[in-house]
């Protein structure tokens, strides 16, 4: 890998997306015929020519240069782009772990600006707002012909300032408008809870920095107890690359992790799997959904093709190609599709994403109550309660939104309003059972 690249697996990676005119010398490369090159780069430079000299507004030849660059990388994948300085500054801080925002991950899919996931905890899933959510608008402006970068922008802001949403959502009527605070985004990336003191429950939001060493000792505080784990990464947009070997790692002792293959011999890398701190003996399920993307596609899909996890719930996103940032001047970048990923068996992640070996789609059940089995006391305290609200001395308090974070322990009421996650936990138990 070339020094001045540096290899990012998109946490981020649909939050950004412009163009760029890629700067290069005339040399003719192999097989390509140095006069037509030649004549090609004329041609763009007769474009910009006329538009400085007779454009109806005056832009500077470095204006039009940019705006050149834009449409050529929007033109190349949905992932290439040109940051301006402005934007590269940006990258930085959403790399950092903690930024100002909504807690929403967006990628551009059919020319739409679609919603990858939104973060757990953060104003954006506390609004309400879905994977595969189109943003129609943002405030009063229409995202149509919009760059990801320019609905970036327009999101960010300020803490504590008000922004409307304009969605389209599958199997609604007509567009919803969701009204979401800023805040500054803070990513506790995982969180483990017990299950029926011998099934362990991990849940990774996003793949920071601190995803393998987390989960290492969420299992090693509960080893002697845990029979099964369930990696719950719905919603999870992916992140760094290395946290998603490492966690595969874990898991699988020998083999290719993932493959990286691009079309110059420099981005193609295996990812193999090491023998020493390998756990093999408990069985795994992994749970996604359509905001599980990146990262999380390449954990899951190689913990499926090792025959290592079963793989529940919903066809993944589809988000498996290789950009590189290259700086072309001391604040200026652009980013560079150069490689797409590659599972086990040989199959791609782009565009395809990975599907369940047990489909179960997010669903809400209703378990009804045996009416014979109220016990009189529990039916007085509830009438006491009912007289109470009458006479007004027992009004009910407003209670704070508890998240599954919280609590050290998974419940059985945690389930029974998470049907996915009920399914899995059911197909977990099964795959103790028999082994």
């Amino acid at each position: 890998m070339k020094k001045s690249r540096i290899v990012l697996i998109s946490f981020f990676v649909s939050l950004i997306v412009s163009s760029t005119l890629v700067v290069t010398s005339l040399q003719a490369k192999s097989g390509e015929d140095k006069t037509a090159r030649i004549e090609a780069m004329k041609k763009l430079s007769a474009v910009i020519n006329k538009i400085e000299d007779e454009y109806v507004d005056q832009l500077s030849a470095d204006e039009i240069v940019k705006k050149a660059m834009n449409g050529l990388l929007t033109n190349l994948d949905a992932h290439s782009s040109y940051l301006d300085k402005k934007q590269f500054k940006e990258m930085n801080i959403k790399t950092s772990g903690e930024f100002g925002g909504l807690g929403i991950t967006v990628g551009m899919r059919d020319g739409a600006i679609t919603v990858i996931a939104p973060i757990e905890d953060t104003p954006a899933d506390e609004a309400g707002i879905e994977a595969g959510d189109i943003i129609l608008k943002i405030d009063d402006k229409s995202t149509l012909g919009m760059t990801l970068d320019e609905a970036v922008s327009l999101m960010r802001g300020k803490p504590k300032t008000d922004i409307l949403l304009t969605i389209v959502r599958k199997n609604e009527n007509k567009p919803l408008v969701k009204k979401i605070t800023r805040d500054i985004i803070k990513i506790d990336s995982v969180y483990a809870k017990l299950f029926q003191d011998d099934l362990l429950y991990v849940r990774i939001k996003s793949f920071d920095k601190n995803v393998e060493s987390a989960i290492k000792k969420a299992i090693q505080k509960h080893e002697k107890q845990v029979k099964g784990i369930l990696i719950d990464l719905r919603n999870n947009p992916g992140g760094l690359l290395d946290q998603a070997i490492k966690t595969v790692d874990l898991f699988v002792d020998k083999g290719v992790i993932v493959s990286q293959k691009g079309r110059n011999e420099e981005e193609n890398m295996d990812y193999r799997a090491s023998t020493s701190g390998t756990y093999k003996q408990y069985p795994i399920v992994v749970l996604v959904n359509g905001g599980s993307a990146s990262a999380s596609e390449i954990v899951s899909g190689s913990l499926q093709d090792h025959k290592r996890a079963v793989i529940v719930g919903e066809k993944t996103f589809g988000k498996g190609s290789v950009q590189v940032i290259v700086p072309i001047t001391q604040d200026e970048a652009i980013r560079l599709t150069v490689a797409r990923y590659y599972l086990p068996s040989g199959r791609t992640i782009q565009a395809v994403g990975v599907d369940p070996d047990i489909e179960v789609k997010q669903a809400k059940i209703e378990e009804l109550d045996d009416e014979f089995a109220i016990k009189e006391a529990e039916l007085q305290k509830h009438l006491e309660a009912e007289l109470q609200k009458i006479d007004g001395s027992g009004k009910a308090k407003p209670q704070p939104k508890k998240s599954l974070s919280d609590e050290e322990v998974l419940t059985g009421d945690d389930i029974r309003k998470d049907y996915q996650l009920r399914s899995a936990m059911s197909i977990l138990r099964a795959l103790v059972i028999v082994k």
